[in-house]
């Protein structure tokens, strides 16, 4: 069988799946033939690329794939696909991803794998049949062949750490727009926000925004869905703009909430090096191949506290934790607590009195923190690692 790969550097999962996909063999002791595409991801250029569309097209045509792969769903990749009517396997691993939406997913040729099992079932029940629910993985072959030695546990040793972005590095949709909203939306949306950071395992923004408000951060925010998508206005507002929100607020508030009582560490963008409440040492950003690894192995606790437009998903960050042998303290996900064991494989945190209660228990309990540890990456290792999840998604090409 013969894969059309999308080689996106950007995206964290690419060199672990290009691995997995090399080194797979079928029962019969077949290999893959892996054909390389480079592909240097704009998003103003994944729905139209006339360029790209006949390179791509000509490359299809003179390498015969059995499918193309990339992660995310790439509506440019898709349209030249169902010209030839060749399979297009994108994973997904963004939530919100926009270009779900495009008209382009409904192509027959499109084998869509979802990450957030609310996102599957909200596609599958609005008749598109071109969607599988797929979670997340790891690489526990590259992450174990990582073993501290004395610089390292040096550098990384910690009590609590939090690897991830802040969001306040990125483009402020939420302050450029608070201003210009009129006092009623602002302290409705101000309230659902709060309303919503009291509840985990469900998300009620989208389906909380009145029109006229959705009327009002349209015309404050001159921000519109692409012209050839699905994807309302509620949705667009509601996940990249008050989800985020949300989550600066949330993640902003628990780490300072944490260093008032303990010592930990904070791995983010520099941009965000002004952020460092007491207790809270903020170290930079951690590349993620080189350092991130470490980090998860050699934290007593790590810490997922999910984006908020992340429904009922398992981040890749969790995963990478539980890859690595970390332990792994989250807030509530459905999907996390469906396929691993609360309490056996990862602990989440109901809210924020218990996890405070809940890192002091697992600081203090050594050994079950450690066994908790174990019992996750052995159950990343047989059943969902990288060279798992090509597997399975070899069987969903051949069963489509």
């Amino acid at each position: 069988m013969k894969v059309l790969y999308l080689d996106i550097s950007i995206f964290f999962a690419n060199m672990d799946m290009l691995d997995a996909l090399e080194k797979y063999t079928d029962s019969e002791g077949n290999h893959l033939e892996i054909v390389k595409y480079p592909y240097a991801y704009e998003e103003k250029k994944a729905t139209n690329d006339p360029d790209f569309e006949a390179d791509f097209l000509k490359t299809i045509r003179a390498t015969d794939p059995d499918f193309v792969f990339s992660f995310n769903f790439l509506p440019v990749v898709s349209k030249v696909c169902n010209i030839d009517g060749v399979k297009y396997v994108s994973w997904v691993y963004d939530n919100p991803e926009v270009f779900l939406y495009s008209c382009q997913v409904i192509n027959p040729c499109n084998i869509v794998l979802m990450f957030d099992s609310k996102e599957f079932e909200t596609f599958r029940l609005g008749g598109i049949k071109t969607v599988h629910y797929l979670p997340l993985a790891a690489s526990t072959r590259r992450l174990d062949k990582m073993v501290p030695g004395k610089k390292e546990k040096e550098k990384f040793s910690a009590d609590i750490s939090f690897v991830g972005s802040l969001y306040t590095e990125r483009k402020q949709y939420y302050d450029e727009i608070a201003p210009k909203l009129s006092p009623y939306s602002l302290g409705y949306i101000d309230g659902l926000i709060r309303g919503q950071l009291q509840v985990d395992g469900i998300n009620y923004i989208e389906e909380c925004l009145p029109q006229e408000i959705v009327d009002e951060i349209q015309k404050v925010s001159n921000i519109y869905p692409y012209p050839d998508s699905a994807e309302t206005p509620a949705y667009l507002y509601a996940n990249y703009i008050i989800n985020r929100q949300a989550t600066i607020i949330e993640r902003r508030e628990i780490l300072t909430m944490i260093g008032a009582h303990h010592d930990m560490r904070l791995y983010t963008y520099g941009q965000n090096k002004a952020f460092c409440p007491k207790g809270v040492e903020n170290m930079g950003a951690a590349d993620y191949f080189l350092e991130m690894p470490y980090i998860f192995k050699l934290s007593k606790i790590n810490l997922n506290i999910t984006l908020r437009s992340i429904q009922r998903g398992i981040p890749l960050r969790a995963y990478d934790i539980l890859g690595a042998g970390g332990f792994l303290m989250s807030n509530y996900q459905v999907d996390l607590a469906n396929i691993f064991v609360p309490g056996e494989d990862f602990v989440y945190y109901e809210d924020r009195k218990d996890l405070l209660n809940k890192i002091d228990y697992y600081l203090a309990n050594e050994s079950e923190r450690k066994q908790i540890a174990q019992n996750a990456h052995y159950k990343i290792q047989k059943e969902h690692s990288f060279d798992v999840r090509v597997g399975q998604i070899i069987d969903i090409v051949k069963s489509v």
